[in-house]
């Protein structure tokens, strides 16, 4: 029998640090296992961390700054010709978010003639830059730069009118809703999972996995936890270039000692279990698969109301998804949970029933395998023999 040959796929990341578009790039690439192959060019090539999560079975090269032409620097056609010369050695190329754009825009120019693999663009939400008001010449941007794509994938519903309206990509928009494991979620963590960390009679925990970046605006559940009582520690699982800025306003507050940043950690479900709370501080956030996490491990959520996570969550939660981004308010809500566990309790069961009924994984694979599948025309290229 004559085994397809696999599908050979580019990938063009902002960053390759393990945030929500990472994760599920990973996921995706270790479910396709040796179906295909994978090249990764990232934006920032010192932001990497994602590759700790990939199945060292998978073929997966990262050329770094040496191998690849850089997606990032002023528009130039010698960089966009570099980038298109890169494209042909694929099947697929997929783009991810502002930071690849370069790439998409090399696509729109030197495919007509280059005859350039199709691509499909990812967009899952914005930066600090673009948290509150869109940035007029991006969309201008993005809706030339987007004339040969394939698709637009976005995950939630907000980001959907968003493409459809402002960047103009009508029926090129597709909605796939992202998904986890849910059930790795139902085995207990081990106590001392998180490194550094252990628990103490009567400490209440509150729970984030984020990236440390300016958009994720981690010093207000800092400030938050400065208003609660010393029973309340934080603990913040994620990498970026904020951690000096986020201990600092930890010192600042006089919370060093209730605050706890172990790094990067993968798979989530061996420890997300420890918290009692999870919160968010975003500026922008659209479907975050933090919060689905939190959700299947049987978790309350309170975060601003930013993106989908008040659609996403079982109904009792939403007085917990607060109007506005005081630390104030952040406070009240989580000492509100904090001094009622059995409410907790009960939120966090509903939330894990939602988790399982909207956001078990093998839906988006599935989903995602048919919409690569169908650009290379390659049907079933991407699932199990």
């Amino acid at each position: 029998m004559t085994v397809a040959a696999p599908v050979r796929i580019l990938h063009l990341h902002s960053s390759f640090s393990l945030g929500g578009k990472e994760a599920r790039a990973v996921r995706l690439m270790n479910a396709f296992g040796d179906r295909a192959t994978h090249m990764v060019i990232s934006a920032m090539p010192d932001q990497m961390a994602a590759r700790e999560a990939l199945d060292p079975a998978i073929a997966v090269d990262f050329p770094g700054d040496a191998g690849a032409p850089p997606l990032h620097g002023k528009p130039a056609p010698g960089r966009y010709w570099r980038l298109a010369r890169q494209m042909q050695r694929f099947d697929l190329v997929l783009s991810y978010n502002w930071g690849s754009m370069d790439g998409v825009m090399a696509h729109r120019i030197l495919s007509p003639i280059m005859q350039l693999p199709p691509l499909i663009h990812h967009e899952d939400g914005f930066n600090a830059d673009e948290s509150v008001t869109l940035n007029p010449k991006r969309n201008a941007f993005r809706r030339a730069a987007l004339g040969t794509a394939r698709a637009l994938v976005v995950p939630s519903q907000r980001l959907e009118t968003v493409a459809r309206t402002a960047w103009r990509q009508g029926a090129r928009v597709q909605r796939i809703s992202n998904g986890i494991a849910v059930a790795d979620y139902a085995t207990p963590p081990a106590p001392h999972a998180i490194p550094g960390f252990s628990r103490r009679d009567g400490d209440i925990v509150i729970g984030t996995i984020a990236g440390l970046r300016t958009v994720k605006d981690l010093p207000l559940l800092v400030a938050a936890l400065a208003l609660l009582d010393a029973r309340y520690r934080l603990v913040i699982v994620g990498e970026g270039p904020e951690r000096d800025t986020i201990m600092a306003a930890a010192a600042a507050a006089g919370v060093a000692d209730r605050v706890h940043l172990p790094g990067f950690m993968a798979q989530p479900w061996r420890y997300v279990g420890l918290f009692d709370l999870f919160a968010l501080s975003s500026l922008s956030e659209q479907q975050p698969i933090a919060v689905m996490e939190a959700m299947a491990a049987g978790l309350p959520v309170v975060a601003p109301d930013v993106g989908d996570i008040a659609h996403m969550l079982a109904p009792g939660n939403g007085p917990f998804i607060v109007p506005d981004r005081s630390a104030a308010t952040l406070a009240a809500a989580l000492r509100t949970l904090g001094d009622d566990p059995a409410r907790a309790a009960r939120l966090g069961a509903d939330n894990r029933v939602v988790a399982l009924r909207d956001f078990d994984e093998q839906a988006m694979i599935a989903r995602y395998a048919a919409l690569y599948e169908g650009a290379v025309d390659r049907p079933g290229a991407l699932q199990p023999v």
